[in-house]
């Protein structure tokens, strides 16, 4: 029985080298293959640079949200207990009433703390005041933060604690007949810059989405004092 002869690593070598040479437009086709492996890979690139910056920016945003609303419950509870007696002082003097300082400084430590304030050392609170409101808005007082951002500094940070809070503006509906709960509303508005924006022109050039998207959340509680 004939036994046949495995050839040594460098004749086989050089017999790949002779057959391909042996056998019209192996080279080219060769060429043809790896061109067009390039060519798939180029196409499919910006596609997958789209993708992976989408999921990371959209889940980056998502998180941030979270986190404003963490902090916005936070700040809530901490109103809720304050006294009212200075709620519809108009002093600016410290800045807006003494019974809010913590409410607000709460909330910045809360922001500065789980990463959403990336320049918290540059800022302190509690900011410009405006306040108090007319009307329904009359022991609601708005608080704003700038250079709190590293991506700009001229970012505002502004959170709103609402003491006079009552049921359906905003909220669940009132019933139809007393007890009317009355608490206090916090409200955070901070924005959020997107990096999708610049990767999509790799698919659409001139594609134009909004950078910037101002995040809000709320928390609402009762009124202990």
């Amino acid at each position: 029985m004939a036994r046949s002869r495995i050839l040594p690593r460098r004749e086989r070598r050089d017999f790949s080298k002779s057959a391909s040479r042996g056998v019209p437009g192996a080279v080219g086709l060769l060429h043809d293959l790896r061109g067009s492996a390039l060519l798939e890979f180029a196409i499919v690139l910006p596609l997958l640079v789209v993708f992976v910056v989408g999921i990371y920016d959209f889940s980056g945003a998502f998180n941030q949200k979270q986190k404003i609303e963490q902090a916005a419950q936070e700040g809530a509870i901490i109103a809720g207990a304050q006294p009212m007696g200075d709620i519809q002082s108009s002093s600016t003097s410290p800045p807006g009433p003494a019974s809010l300082l913590p409410v607000v400084t709460a909330v910045f430590n809360s922001l500065a703390t789980s990463g959403v304030l990336t320049n918290a050392t540059a800022c302190t609170p509690p900011g410009t005041v405006s306040g108090p409101g007319t009307g329904a808005a009359a022991l609601t007082w708005t608080y704003t933060i700038f250079g709190c951002s590293s991506a700009d500094l001229n970012d505002p940070l502004i959170i709103t604690i609402n003491r006079g809070w009552v049921c359906g503006a905003p909220g669940p509906a009132c019933p139809s007949g007393p007890p009317v709960a009355v608490g206090t509303a916090v409200t955070i508005q901070y924005p959020y810059h997107w990096r999708f924006n610049s990767v999509i022109q790799l698919l659409i050039p001139g594609a134009n989405y909004a950078a910037v998207t101002q995040l809000t959340e709320s928390a609402t509680v009762h009124n202990q004092m």
